[in-house]
């Protein structure tokens, strides 16, 4: 058995959408542009309902994939992530089922992200990590991370997670600036005042874990 990390995902608050259809069109679309952006293992694909999934060979290339979903669809449609490092079997190649600790360890991590939601402060929980191997020393500092990174990210705005995605996309302050119909300075002070390179700064140490 193989040693990979799994991402699982499910989209927060859906069943009270309205237009489920366009809901779905928007997961998909997003999946299929990180995917061909950030590459994994097995691409990010819809399972059942609102779930996704996806592998990846790295810790790393795992968290930047959730981060990478989150700013497509974010702050329209909320994404909460289990991550999970251990060993998989390939069940059916043909159909790809798939079974093996770092399924268990995924799904156990999004429960985790699901019960915390519910506790008082915590409503801005979205990301947790769990590995099979319990005495990973990177789980409770990762993990750690994590929870300061969902908490300034639930602190975003429209025009905040917009101009994200255009820093993400390479354009420049202008030209998002632009697409918002805003002035550059305008952009440049939002940068300031989200802690913008801060938290890219973070995102990308992270992604560059084993």
């Amino acid at each position: 058995m193989a040693q990979i990390v799994a991402l699982l995902g499910d989209l927060v608050g859906s069943r009270s959408s309205r237009d489920r259809r366009g809901l779905h069109d928007s997961l998909t679309r997003a999946l299929s542009d990180v995917s061909r952006d950030l590459p994994g293992l097995d691409a990010l694909s819809v399972t059942a309902g609102d779930e996704f999934q996806g592998t990846y060979a790295s810790l790393g290339e795992a968290l930047a994939g959730a981060f990478a979903v989150r700013v497509r669809l974010c702050p329209a449609i909320d994404v909460r992530f289990g991550v999970g490092r251990g060993e998989v079997t390939v069940l059916d190649p043909d159909a790809g089922t798939q079974d093996g600790p770092a399924w268990w360890s995924a799904r156990a991590a999004i429960d985790a992200v699901k019960a915390a939601e519910g506790d008082t402060g915590w409503s801005a929980a979205r990301t947790a990590y769990r590995s099979w191997q319990h005495e990973d020393p990177r789980q409770e500092a990762v993990n750690a991370a994590l929870v300061c990174q969902d908490l300034l990210l639930d602190s975003w705005d429209t025009r905040t997670w917009s101009i994200v995605r255009g820093i993400m996309q390479g354009r420049t302050q202008r030209a998002v600036a632009g697409d918002l119909g805003i002035t550059r300075q305008a952009v440049q002070q939002r940068r300031h005042a989200a802690g913008l390179p801060m938290v890219l700064s973070a995102a990308e140490r992270l992604a560059g874990l084993p």
